[in-house]
């Protein structure tokens, strides 16, 4: 399948056969699983998925790519911006009854953020998620508490899903190599949900993050005060010293 990387779409094509061998057996795809692609490209992850699958929705956005997809008989190829996909009505189509979606992709690396926040809107419908990123992304998602990395991503994701980074790929792996290092992270749904406004947590985390130099009595000190909260919580730390259990904890203290 010929065809020229488009910088506008952050393409770089993995044609690593070591590394696309290592991402397979991460994801360890079983035949008759509900599975979605995101930005399958020249399909380097796409045939060794579809082949243990048997059937594999993509998403792509790159016309001419979607229309060389289609010929492949065993793909439901959804030509679209990922951004604007229902994973909900994906969940529905793609699997059997019930069944859970789990997301692959090669994520572009100009988007992966919007994209990691779309899918959390319908994390309920998604078994777990496999994407490869950039690095320093990974670095920030996984990121513990008082640690430079540890920030408003680590905390977002982490309240939601369990995280490890399960493969470091090298930019050689590419076609053409970006400019950045890059890892796959494993993202697991917790199976018991916390009950949480997301938006506030959201709202909270980005006030405290907000002057991470400074101790949390000069940014979220003061936010909680005009909201007159009435708790506990310590504001003599800096943002990346409070673990993602106080911020959960905080988030759902306000609402109630």
């Amino acid at each position: 399948m010929k065809h020229i990387a488009r910088k506008r779409f952050g393409q770089h094509f993995l044609t690593d056969q070591g590394i696309i061998e290592g991402i397979v057996h991460a994801i360890a795809p079983k035949a008759g699983q509900a599975m979605v692609e995101i930005g399958p490209g020249l399909a380097a992850l796409t045939q060794p998925l579809v082949e243990r699958l048997g059937r594999l929705t993509v998403i792509e956005l790159d016309r001419d790519l979607a229309r060389q997809l289609r010929e492949h008989p065993q793909l439901n190829v959804v030509e679209s911006d990922v951004l604007k996909v229902d994973f909900r009505q994906l969940a529905e189509t793609a699997g059997a009854q019930g069944q859970k979606l789990r997301v692959v992709g090669n994520l572009p690396y100009n988007i992966s953020t919007p994209i990691l926040f779309h899918l959390l809107d319908a994390v309920d419908v998604i078994e777990d998620q496999h994407f490869m990123l950039q690095k320093e992304v990974i670095d920030r998602m996984v990121a513990s508490p008082a640690t430079s990395d540890y920030g408003r991503l680590s905390v977002m994701l982490q309240w939601r899903y369990a995280m490890e980074n399960v493969l470091f790929v090298p930019p050689q792996s590419f076609d053409p190599p970006p400019r950045v290092d890059s890892a796959v992270v494993r993202m697991v749904p917790h199976a018991v949900p916390v009950a949480l406004d997301v938006k506030l947590l959201s709202e909270l985390v980005q006030v405290a993050f907000s002057q991470r130099r400074k101790l949390l009595r000069h940014t979220l000190g003061q936010w909680l005060a005009a909201r007159a909260f009435g708790g506990v919580f310590d504001v003599q730390r800096r943002a990346e010293e409070v673990p993602v259990a106080e911020y959960v904890a905080l988030a759902q203290a306000l609402a109630g």
